[in-house]
């Protein structure tokens, strides 16, 4: 399943260096807008002890996350909706994208230039969400609060006003990654499922309350056309079994049907 989310914001906010620390991937990040004209995309693993664990358990040779793409888009100006600066190009790509974290500077800094010439976020957001609404883009959004150098006097004044949820990070020490990551799979409303073995173990993902052979098809499109059943234990069971022949002599491992909502943490075998 390939879902991705783009990073958004006005020029000189910080939207390149939040990619930057999230893929390692390198992108302009120079002090000037529009030094990212094109949309670059990273792929970014996300965190998951549980996966770790269950690989441990298995002995897998091959461990496999669940990943988010991002995209990193150039930043958007006033009347972007009717082609100013490079809009059109820009919103083009933003609707491509199947959420949106928009990236709001609330920091002071004389040596970093901001397109109005003032620090202001709630204006910022404004400005960011009436050429959204005027493109007639409605995605999920997180406003990512891009708190390097603020003073708790700056958040206070304007957090309780945020139209939607928030997260703080500093990207240039790379405080609240995994956070964001993590945030960004849940706003794209996913879960995991794993599959485990001496082969691999392998975080796989899917849409929230979907069925097994919906589910299935994330690790192969024939799998929901010729779906049978499926066997199902949680990963923490199956753990605390120590194996899968363990869980079964328990008869803790499962076997359900098409019907069955496959939940986030289940350790599937699919049959077909």
């Amino acid at each position: 399943m390939s879902l991705s989310i783009g990073i958004v914001g006005l020029p000189n906010v910080g939207k390149s260096t939040l990619f930057n620390a999230l893929t390692k991937k390198s992108v302009p990040a120079e002090n000037y807008p529009f030094c990212t004209i094109d949309p670059s995309v990273g792929i970014v693993p996300v965190p998951d002890e549980r996966l770790d664990k269950l690989s441990e358990m298995s002995k897998s040779k091959k461990t496999i996350p669940a990943v988010v793409e991002f995209v990193d888009i150039a930043g958007l100006v006033k009347g972007a909706s009717e082609g100013a600066g490079l809009g059109n190009k820009f919103l083009q790509n933003i609707r491509e994208c199947d959420a949106i974290i928009e990236v709001v500077r609330i920091f002071e800094d004389k040596d970093i230039i901001h397109v109005h010439d003032k620090v202001d976020p709630m204006f910022d957001i404004e400005i960011i969400n009436m050429e959204l609404e005027a493109a007639g883009i409605k995605k999920p959004t997180l406003y990512v609060l891009n708190t390097s150098e603020a003073s708790e006097e700056n958040k206070r004044d304007f957090i309780s006003q945020l139209p939607g949820p928030h997260l703080e990070i500093d990207p240039i020490f790379g405080t609240g990654l995994d956070q964001l990551i993590t945030r960004s799979y849940e706003l794209l409303d996913l879960i995991t499922f794993f599959t485990t073995g001496e082969k691999e173990s392998r975080a796989w993902t899917t849409k929230r309350n979907a069925t097994a052979p919906y589910a299935a098809k994330s690790i192969h499109t024939d799998f929901m056309e010729k779906f049978i059943r499926a066997e199902v234990i949680e990963w923490d069971k199956l753990l605390e079994a120590g194996s899968y022949a363990a869980a079964r002599a328990k008869g803790w491992v499962r076997t359900e049907g098409k019907e069955y909502i496959v939940q986030d943490g289940d350790v599937v075998e699919f049959l077909i």
